[in-house]
């Protein structure tokens, strides 16, 4: 790394001049990788903590399922013909409300 900078000062460049490349990498990916699945994780960690009870949810397993009630890290989702199910909080995927919204 040493020998490097001493052969861009010899040549007349700036030796600061060779990192902008890598710090436009790490921008563009910050920026057009990172922070939208960062938005997306904290978007759907709010949905899931206001969740209540009578909200049409689907599981990331695909299950379509009404919330019937609401435990700290549980939610018993009422399925087809009054069956429930105990699902964690975390493996609620989306409304479905918006689901049927981007058809």
């Amino acid at each position: 790394m040493f020998n490097f900078i001493l052969l861009a000062s010899q040549s007349g460049e700036n030796p600061y001049m060779s990192f902008i490349p890598l710090i436009m990498v790490i921008f563009v990916f910050y920026f057009f990788m990172i922070r939208p699945q960062m938005k997306k994780q904290k978007e759907l960690r709010v949905y899931r903590d206001n969740l209540k009870k009578g909200d049409e949810v689907i599981t990331e397993g695909g299950i379509y399922g009404k919330v019937a009630e609401i435990k700290k890290d549980v939610l018993i989702l009422e399925v087809e013909n009054k069956m429930r199910l105990k699902v964690s909080k975390h493996k609620v995927a989306k409304d479905v409300n918006s689901f049927a919204n981007k058809k």
